[in-house]
């Protein structure tokens, strides 16, 4: 008999649910339902609905009744550092903010006043970016005190719609150690921290790992949705679940998890929290198994993303590359990790006016844009390289490209012609596969994380790009 295992994999453009099974050996993933995601502004500010997002999740499990593929179990994995606060009768204090919202500017000052910036990174490995968690609970302190007063329970996101299928509050640790608030050391809450900083330590639960059962449905929702079924937890951090997904069986080379983000690093099996790796402002993220994600977080596609929806998504993201393609030869860059780029009203308008602050060529159609954008996020990433090769005292020979970003053939061969290195390009859906992953070693299914890996390079197609003599 078949066993099914549904992945919820919701990131902050869009939501999927993918149901997976193996067959001889090679996992087979079909995505049942898809759902649209975004940040509501509600009188300027930036903040998730999560009844919405929870009706998401049910509908797209209703889906697998009318195609009578019932999982055995099934998890969800979403993006970091944003999370809610509950009361004593579990209700959801306040909004529940973004985090490209802009309520945490200077709130790290405020942080640096309590504890520096130097031992912050040293405590946590963390690398400093404005809308951590550290910096959205000092927001929560200073400009609503109240909320954070009457906080019984703390939940980041992923931890918090589990808790609603199924009655059981838990914090998953990878996606935990985004808040810049877990010690690499314990892999637990850093308690001395918390109280140091002023946040109520007693509402942050203990730090379970992917493969932790967190129940059964509740009556409530299993009548709703059509069948009962186990909720694990996963590496609910979504770049946990997808360097899972490294279609190689050791975790020692390079890798881009592309998407709205792109998050390059590779994998340590100890944090480093030196003091030259906070200047390059590398950060030390949890990991499946307690290995570490040794990465830097840049722009991604959210750039080309945004200028495609200006453009009221006339063009594929396919005629955006060739487009790109096609005025390879604008000269002009930007810097995608500036701060201006987060949340701008205009992102076209952004790009151009970086370029006239810069001095460059202003690109004005949409080729020049993305030509910019694309050969911006290549020339980043091969600086990006060059740092990680510095601080690992190792030199790579590819990058694994996984989600997303997969498909973005121009900037796979951009990659590969800026950094000199071969890039292997797939699976695009690595998120939701690490997220099966986790489930298929609880379920006995698969017997390790080398073995889960293995499996992935057999069941999916990877593209290679080598670099061309420039």
């Amino acid at each position: 008999m078949t066993r099914y295992f549904l992945a919820v994999d919701i990131g902050a453009s869009s939501g999927r649910h993918i149901l997976g099974h193996l067959d001889n050996g090679k996992l087979e993933i079909t995505e049942i339902y898809r759902f649209e995601n975004g940040m509501d502004n509600k009188d300027g500010r930036l903040l998730w609905d999560v009844e919405r997002l929870f009706g998401e999740i049910k509908n797209g499990m209703k889906e697998c009744v009318k195609l009578g593929k019932i999982p055995e179990s099934m998890s969800i994995d979403t993006w970091a550092v944003d999370y809610v606060l509950l009361d004593e009768k579990d209700r959801v204090l306040g909004d529940t903010y973004g985090y490209r919202d802009e309520r945490t500017d200077g709130c790290d000052e405020e942080v640096y006043r309590l504890i520096s910036e130097e031992e912050l990174y040293a405590r946590t490995g963390i690398q400093k970016q404005r809308f951590n968690t550290v910096y959205q609970l000092m927001a929560d302190k200073l400009e609503r005190p109240e909320v954070l007063r009457k906080a019984k329970v703390f939940l980041m996101l992923p931890d918090y719609f589990q808790f609603r299928l199924t009655g059981k509050k838990l914090s998953e640790y990878t996606n935990a150690t985004s808040t810049q608030l877990v010690s690499p050391d314990t892999k637990q809450w850093d308690k001395e921290l918390i109280r140091r900083l002023g946040y109520p330590e007693e509402m942050f639960l203990p730090l379970q790992v992917p493969g932790t059962d967190a129940g059964c449905l509740t009556e409530e929702v299993a009548e709703e949705v059509g069948f009962e079924c186990r909720v694990a937890l996963c590496g609910s951090h979504d770049t946990a679940s997808a360097v899972m997904a490294l279609p190689k069986e050791k975790g020692d080379g390079l890798y881009i998890s592309s998407g709205t983000w792109s998050l390059m690093g590779v994998e340590l099996q100890t944090a480093d929290c030196s003091e030259e790796s906070r200047r390059a402002n590398l950060t030390n993220e949890g990991g499946y198994d307690y290995r570490f994600r040794y990465l830097k977080n840049i722009m991604g596609l959210w750039m080309i993303q945004s200028v495609r929806h200006e453009l009221n998504d006339e063009y594929s993201f396919a005629r955006l590359c060739s487009m790109a393609e096609e005025n390879e030869d604008f000269p002009s860059r930007v810097d995608v990790n500036d701060g201006c780029f987060l949340a701008p009203v205009s992102m076209r308008q952004e790009i151009q006016d970086y370029c006239r602050r810069t001095g460059q060529k202003v690109p004005q159609a949409p080729g020049e844009l993305s030509a910019v954008i694309y050969h911006s996020l290549a020339d980043c990433y091969c600086r990006t390289v060059k740092e990680l090769e510095k601080l690992t005292g190792k030199i790579y020979d590819s990058i694994y490209i996984i989600g997303g970003g997969a498909n973005a053939e121009y900037l796979n061969q951009l990659t590969a012609d800026a950094t000199g290195k071969t890039v292997y390009a797939g699976p695009a859906e690595a998120t939701a596969i690490g997220n099966l992953m986790a489930q298929l070693i609880r379920a006995g299914e698969l017997r390790s994380l080398q073995a889960a890996r293995r499996c992935v390079y057999e069941s999916f197609d990877v593209k290679e790009y080598q670099p061309k003599r420039r």
